[in-house]
Formats: structure tokens, C-alpha cells, sequence
């Protein structure tokens, strides 16, 4: 690894008339103040930080959360940096990665995630690995490759929301609430490995696309959007589908078993806790001084919203129209319809979080400066504003309770990403950093992707392509 040039520092006098070049330089002093801290890491892939390094790995690959990162980078993480033999938690655990890493090294992990989407899939994964036995395997293989649904009669209805309306072809429709009907007679490691599957497949013999902060429909399903017809490609059938992804589990879970046996008998695995909820609201009922690591990957600045990406998963599992809105209100602000919380309400202790953020001179910059833009409307969306300011506060709330959580010298791994709105870049890296270290870290090292990543195409097309940093930072409690 080798150190990343820096900027000079630089000195600035108070201004409220903030434009790009004068928050740049702001923006640059801050960054030197990091100077020895920055490491380009050239083992660090976007492969290794992303879903993408999951596609070999049994277990992690059966669902596709395009917004996780690779069990490979959770274990890198943990033998570099982690001193101690507490447990470790993942306050944003979206799918269980760190969580089961953890525990597959013999740690007790505890995980916060408030998509029911993750709550099932974590769930389903404890009990197939638990309780499944060799009977409940045969009757998966059965079902495999016998399909039972398709002479069933009778069938489920499937929950439908407005923005998933439409989103199967007919006889695919027909064919998930025959299935739906189907496996309630099974034994519960059965049915819920059936359920696990299901989530698995639904976008890929769906007309959708997630693509971050919607879905793309597919021109077959007869729904226009934007200027030019999408194609997704071949749509496979439910049975192909539904069928291979049961082959891949049933793979994945033969080629663990033995192991599983041997290694439970001679040393238990670390235990798994997930606690339902948002990491705002349950993170202030955790003991003080109880982990000793804390590895995890927040929700970026960039305006994705999880409930809309994820709507056919959340339909399945019964999540209703005021579920989605309740949803996208208690989760990290991210997306432009997040409301403003009251986090004094939720937590009177975060009075020093809160002027933390106040107090930052690049990021009162930033919001100034967006503001501006609003006012001036020249920003695509005015919620944008709101929305960097409520992620910003939110997350000094998070990296305090971090901190009050996490015992003396224990370490928090962080993979986040840089952002830029109207053409400034909004470096998330050094004021979270900045922040952490008035709320009881150290910065140790930020890990820097050899790679930066490209801004969206509007931001290109407006402002030209500017490469913005991808990293990892490594927090240490003092």
C-alpha cells in the first residue's frame, strides 16, 4: 500500500455565499488534515466490496443484494484489525454477511437490520443450517425436480402493491401462487427453505431491474419509462427458476453438513442475533462497552431507496402500501422522501452528535451551497437538501452510539462511499471521520479503492465525469 497524495492545507474565511471551487477548497483542507491516513490498498477490488465477490461463496451467493459486501472482505477485515474475542455487531447487517462470517470464526454476532427482506433471509439461512435434516434435503430435491405446484388446484394469492403491479408474466404469476399454496403443507426447514428460494428468484422472472433508486420495467410488461424502450433479456420460467436456485441451496447445504457436525462437535460456532428494527432506534438499547468490533456498510448518500428496489420481495412477505411508507421513514435517510426526524425525540443523548454536525464548517458548506441551488432551481430534485443533511446528523448519531457501544481499543470497519450533488463532491469519508473523532475514535487508516468511481451520468453530463473515492475506514475506540 502507499500513501495518497494530498492537498495542501488551506486556510478559508467565513463565507454564505458558497460555490464549487470555494467548498473544494474547503473540502481539500479537510483532506489534509487526514494527511497519513489515507492508504490506497491495491488488494481492495469492487468485486471484494461489492455482492460480486459473493457469487462463489455457498450461502452468501443464493440472494442477489446488490448492495452488500463479499464475505471475502468481512474475514479480510476481521483477521487484520480485530485484537480482541468479544462479540462483534453489524448495526446495518442487511443479508447477515457479518454476521455469519463471524460466527463461522466462532465470534457472537449480533446484527440490526430493519428491511423484512434481510430479517427473512437471515432468518431462513439460521434455520437451514441449524434444523434442516437429511429427510427435510430428500423432500428439497423432490420438489427440485418433480415441481409438485404445477398439479396443485389450488392457490395463494400474491401480494400485490402498486408499484409491483404487473410486474410477472401471466403464467409466472399463476405459477408463484400455486407454490405459495403448495408449501404450506411442508415441515418448517422445508418451507422455509421453499420461501428463501422464492425471494431468490423473484427478479429475475420478474419484467424488472433493480437499478439503485428504482425499478426498471421491462418493455413486455407494457409499462413506459423513460425515453428509450429497456430490455432485460431472456425471462427464464418459474420452474426453471425456482428449480435451479433449490439445486443451489441443496448443493450448498450437502457440501456444509459434515462440516457443520464435525465442527459443532468439537467447538460450537459463534451464536447469531439478529434484532429487528432501525439501527436509530435500537442501537441507544445496547449495553455500553459490549462489542469489541463492529463491521458494517451503511446506506450511501445516494438517493437509493431500498423499499422501492426490493418492492416485489417486500409484497411477498406482506408488506402492505403503509408498510412501504413506514418502511422508507425509519430507515437511514437516503432518498429524497425521507422526512426530516426528530432525533432528540428518539434519543435526548444525542445532544452531542447533533453538534457535532451543526459544528462542521464543510458540511454547513455543503448545505448551504445546496440550498442555494434549490433556491435557484437548478437542482433536479429539492429534496436533496434535506436529504444530505438528515444522513449526515443521522450518521453522527450512529458513530456516537458506535462509540458507547464498542469496549476500549475495539475497532469499527466501515465501507461507504463518496458522493456529489450538483456538482460538488460531498467527501462522506473525512467528515464521518472528522466526526468519529469527536465521539471517541481514533481514525487508524481510511482503505482506498485504486479505482475511484464514476459520479452519475446526470452529474457527467452537467459537470463532467469526476471520480469519487470508494473506501473503508478503520475507527479504533479510545
Amino acid at each position: 500500500m502507499h500513501v495518497l497524495a494530498k492537498q495542501p492545507v488551506l486556510t478559508l474565511e467565513p463565507c454564505d455565499n458558497w460555490d464549487v471551487q470555494s467548498i473544494a477548497a474547503l473540502d481539500g483542507a479537510l483532506e489534509a488534515r487526514f494527511r497519513g491516513k489515507f492508504f490506497v490498498d491495491p488488494e481492495l477490488t469492487r468485486t471484494l466490496v461489492s455482492f460480486q465477490g459473493n457469487k462463489d461463496c455457498a450461502f452468501h451467493r443464493w440472494f442477489k443484494y446488490k448492495e452488500a459486501f463479499s464475505a471475502p472482505l468481512v474475514r479480510r477485515m476481521l483477521e487484520r484489525y480485530y485484537r480482541q474475542s468479544g462479540p462483534i455487531l453489524d448495526p446495518f447487517a442487511g443479508l447477515g454477511t457479518t454476521l455469519f462470517v463471524a460466527s463461522s470464526m466462532g465470534f457472537d454476532a449480533d446484527g440490526i437490520e430493519v428491511l423484512p427482506v434481510g430479517q427473512q433471509i437471515v432468518a431462513s439461512r439460521m434455520a437451514l443450517q441449524k434444523r434442516l435434516t437429511e429427510e427435510d434435503i430428500r423432500r428439497l430435491e423432490y420438489w427440485a425436480e418433480a415441481q409438485p405446484w404445477v398439479a396443485v388446484n389450488h392457490s395463494k394469492p400474491l401480494n400485490v402493491l402498486r408499484i409491483t403491479k404487473g410486474a410477472y408474466p401471466a403464467e409466472t404469476q399463476n405459477a408463484i401462487e400455486h407454490y405459495l399454496y403448495a408449501l404450506e403443507d411442508e415441515s418448517e426447514g422445508v418451507r422455509a427453505a421453499l420461501m428463501l428460494a422464492l425471494l431468490c428468484v423473484l427478479e429475475s422472472v420478474s419484467f424488472t431491474r433493480k437499478d439503485g433508486q428504482y425499478l426498471r420495467w421491462d418493455h413486455r410488461s407494457g409499462r413506459r419509462q423513460g425515453a428509450r424502450p429497456f430490455d432485460k433479456g431472456p425471462i427464464p420460467p418459474f420452474g426453471a427458476a425456482i428449480s435451479g436456485k433449490l439445486r443451489e441451496i441443496i448443493h450448498d447445504i450437502r457440501g456444509y453438513k459434515p462440516q457443520r457436525e464435525l465442527f459443532e462437535s468439537e467447538c460450537a460456532r459463534g451464536r447469531v442475533r439478529l434484532l429487528p428494527g432501525s439501527c436509530l432506534d435500537v442501537l441507544p438499547t445496547l449495553p455500553a462497552d459490549e462489542y469489541s468490533a463492529i463491521v458494517t456498510s451503511p446506506p450511501y448518500c445516494n438517493r437509493y431507496d431500498y423499499t422501492r428496489t426490493y418492492a416485489l420481495e417486500l409484497a411477498l412477505l406482506g408488506v402492505d402500501e403503509r408498510g412501504i411508507s413506514d418502511l422508507r421513514q425509519r430507515m437511514l435517510t437516503c432518498t429524497v422522501e425521507n422526512r426530516e426526524k426528530d432525533l432528540l425525540a428518539i434519543n435526548p443523548a444525542w445532544s452531542r452528535p447533533i453538534g457535532v454536525a451543526d459544528e462542521h464548517p464543510l458540511l454547513r458548506a455543503i448545505l448551504q451551497f445546496l440550498n442555494q441551488q434549490r433556491a435557484a432551481g437548478t437542482l433536479n430534485n429539492n429534496g436533496i437538501p434535506r436529504m444530505v443533511r438528515g444522513y449526515f446528523y443521522e450518521m453522527a448519531c450512529v458513530v456516537a452510539e458506535c462509540a458507547r457501544v464498542l469496549s476500549r481499543d475495539g475497532v469499527l470497519v466501515m465501507v461507504n462511499d463518496n458522493v456529489r450533488y450538483a456538482g460538488v463532491g460531498i467527501p462522506v469519508d473525512t467528515i464521518l471521520s472528522s466526526f468519529a473523532e469527536h465521539l471517541g475514535f481514533s481514525v487508524e487508516r481510511i482503505l482506498v479503492l485504486p479505482n475511484g468511481k464514476g459520479n452519475s451520468s446526470q452529474q457527467m453530463g452537467e459537470h463532467g465525469r469526476v471520480p469519487l473515492r470508494k473506501c473503508i475506514y478503520i475507527w479504533r475506540k479510545v
